[in-house]
């Protein structure tokens, strides 16, 4: 496990390469160090802006050797967002996350609270896309009928795993509902007692198809209850399509 020292002075390191690399026109800090909410889990967030005529690919093999060279990768993830930013995640071999995002040089900008500009100069902020009620609500209705067939096929582990997307539905459009931030669980702690004991109740307690059929008519309830609050016509509407009449388990489906 590394060291809170180790996490400094790997990210004092790296922006010092920033500073000294001709192909790197600024840096960020973002993240929680960003938002002064840093603890002893966190991990290095750095935003790189390219310089104009900077070459992306080799620009990130050359920073991912140097990285490798000096701290150990165990393994990286690239992702890659839609407006051309690569995202590169290094997990050292301490354990140590290191996220490094290249952004080509008219894009550098802040996206979020929390944006630390190190040096350089940044393009005016944006807002990222926050998940959407309505995309939350239909990817819902739909893990419930997909979770409902499962459970009436005996299949288990496909029950288990459609339930965990439908709570994870369900926990969006409750965030989004409190004013708090749903993206990787950041927010979901802060979410009301009531709100929290439900999820809870909603879990099942073991793979039995009993169950994993009490777990889907609690997240059904959940669900219905949370797009009342939002729309009660629609929720109406999805009780009548999926309610708790329809019960899945013993009996077949076509979904």
């Amino acid at each position: 496990m590394f060291e809170i020292a180790e996490r400094v002075q790997i990210r004092d390191e790296l922006i010092a390469a920033a500073r000294q690399d001709a192909d790197i026109a600024g840096a960020a800090v973002v993240g929680s160090a960003a938002r002064g909410a840093e603890d002893r889990w966190s991990d290095i967030d750095l935003v790189l802006q390219l310089a104009p005529d900077a070459d992306e690919p080799p620009v990130v093999a050359r920073w991912t050797r140097s990285i490798d060279d000096k701290y150990g990768v165990a393994d990286t993830l690239d992702v890659a967002s839609r407006e051309g930013v690569r995202y590169r995640v290094f997990l050292l071999g301490s354990s140590l996350q290191v996220d490094l995002s290249f952004w080509p040089h008219e894009l550098f900008r802040a996206t979020e609270d929390g944006f630390q500009l190190v040096f350089g100069k940044a393009n005016e902020p944006t807002s990222a896309a926050e998940p959407g009620r309505e995309q939350a609500i239909g990817m819902a209705w739909l893990y419930a009928l997909h979770a409902r067939s499962a459970i009436a096929r005996g299949r288990t582990w496909q029950a288990v795993l459609m339930l965990d997307d439908l709570r994870n539905q369900i926990i969006t459009s409750e965030c989004l509902r409190h004013g708090l931030n749903p993206w990787h669980g950041r927010e979901v702690d802060r979410l009301p007692a009531p709100v929290l004991e439900r999820l809870r109740d909603g879990r099942a307690a073991s793979v039995s198809l009993t169950e994993l059929e009490r777990s889907r008519l609690a997240l059904l309830q959940h669900y219905l209850a949370a797009v009342a609050h939002h729309d009660a016509e629609r929720a109406i509407a999805l009780r009548r399509a999926l309610g708790p009449a329809q019960r899945g388990a013993g009996g077949t489906t076509n979904c």
